[in-house]
């Protein structure tokens, strides 16, 4: 159990509210995303599973088995669920039925190392990381399919490209909802960087943002961003530390806000799942 302190020096976290624990029967969650109307569907990625948090009844159900070992998700203005399929390095786009197809498996004819997460801009492109963690199911050659670990650009149209350089090990990534700022975390290097996107959705003025790297990350409505790890730790726009919300388990992994009102903080961590009430909204 984390021994750090709370901090929530800009009051972000609504009066009163503790983080709740909602179960703690899953094996290592991961990937949550928020759907139109604030239920929140997250994965459970050795057992195969997507779950749904319902947010108006705050149950709990499977949402689909068999889900490509899905890691990172995120809805795109269709509704569709778009996931990081990681059993055989896809992408996948879910319907509200469970039906997958899939819409990206390779690069240069070559599979790619393990798609990991991403994030939808508003015109439709998506960026998604794709570092190398060895799973156990893999049946294919374990070793890194690729010449290096990428960000990779999928636009709306079915064009692939590569829109970084190599990093050490890339995972978190997600963007402003105007669609014209990135982050995208370097846990390998201990780093974020924030990205300029550009009319053509390439990336351009890549700066440092912190010395910190992360596994998924979110955004609230007034620019904070929030990082995973070790507990959840909060910047503001400028990279400032202004929050940490001590999460009592081995390793936070992913967070997003959901809720009827998008106030609620979505917390995926190792055999568990957690809420937190906010005064802040997730960016929308």
């Amino acid at each position: 159990m984390s021994t750090a302190q709370l901090l929530d020096e800009n009051n972000l976290i609504a009066s009163g509210a503790e983080l709740a624990l909602l179960s703690s029967s899953y094996s290592f969650t991961e990937g949550p995303a928020a759907d139109k109307e604030g239920n929140v569907y997250f994965t459970d990625q050795p057992n195969n599973e997507i779950i749904k948090w319902n947010a108006k009844t705050n149950e709990l159900s499977t949402f689909l088995s068999e889900s490509g070992r899905s890691n990172g998700m995120y809805f795109n203005s269709e509704g569709k669920l778009i996931s990081c399929a990681d059993m055989n390095n896809e992408l996948w786009s879910i319907d509200k039925d469970g039906n997958h197809i899939v819409i990206i498996e390779q690069y240069n004819n070559q599979l790619l190392n393990g798609p990991n997460d991403l994030w939808i801009a508003p015109n439709g492109n998506i960026y998604f990381t794709d570092p190398l963690y060895k799973r156990e199911y893999w049946t294919r050659d374990p070793e890194m399919q690729q010449d290096g670990k990428y960000v990779y650009l999928l636009t709306k149209n079915g064009t692939l490209s590569r829109v970084t350089s190599t990093y050490e090990q890339p995972n978190g990534i997600v963007g402003t909802p105007d669609g014209k700022i990135l982050y995208v975390a370097d846990i390998g290097a201990d780093k974020i960087f924030r990205y300029n996107i550009d009319k053509k959705g390439e990336l351009t003025k890549k700066s440092l943002f912190t010395n910190m790297g992360s596994d998924g990350m979110t955004l609230d409505n007034e620019g904070n961003l929030y990082v995973t790890g070790k507990g959840v730790t909060v910047f503001n726009k400028n990279g400032k530390k202004i929050a940490y919300i001590p999460v009592p388990e081995e390793w936070t992994a992913n967070i997003c806000f959901g809720g009827t009102d998008n106030s609620t903080l979505f917390i995926t961590a190792s055999k568990s799942v957690y809420t937190l009430k906010m005064k802040v909204k997730g960016a929308q």
